[in-house]
């Protein structure tokens, strides 16, 4: 019995310890990915954003979320979700390729949908990395 029990013993530490480096080996592939700048402008011009502000004109037109992402290991899709009031209006999923990559998407914004709006950037298992605000003014 005393063998049964040391030998069962170590199995289950051995399964333990393959877990954790798995585990390990997973977090280093994905690694800690973060938006290093957002903004939500009237363009994106050479792959930067151009007049960001946080209050637009219902003339608008096309508004563009810009995100830098910086962190991921290996190919990742974060998605941006525009938001006027509380619904929906749009989902887009970006590719990011590389640990330093810059992205947008674009939005057509009608002359009646005054009022507050956001943008969720969504990490790859759909968690929120960061929320941007901004109003549309008649």
């Amino acid at each position: 019995m005393k063998k049964t029990f040391s030998l069962l013993t170590i199995l289950v530490m051995a399964i333990i310890i393959s877990l954790s480096q798995a585990v390990t080996i997973n977090a280093q592939e994905t690694g800690y990915i973060e938006v290093a700048r957002a903004a939500i402008s009237r363009a994106v011009v050479d792959r930067e954003p151009i007049d960001i502000r946080d209050s637009f004109d219902s003339w608008v037109g096309t508004l563009y979320c810009f995100t830098k992402i910086t962190g991921a290991q290996s190919p990742i899709e974060i998605t941006h979700v525009w938001y006027f009031r509380d619904t929906e209006r749009a989902r887009v999923s970006l590719l990011v390729r590389s640990s330093s990559w810059r992205t947008h998407s674009s939005k057509k914004i009608q002359t009646h949908e005054i009022g507050d709006w956001h943008v969720d950037i969504l990490g790859p298992d759909g968690e929120v990395l960061r929320s941007l605000q901004f109003r549309i003014t008649s």
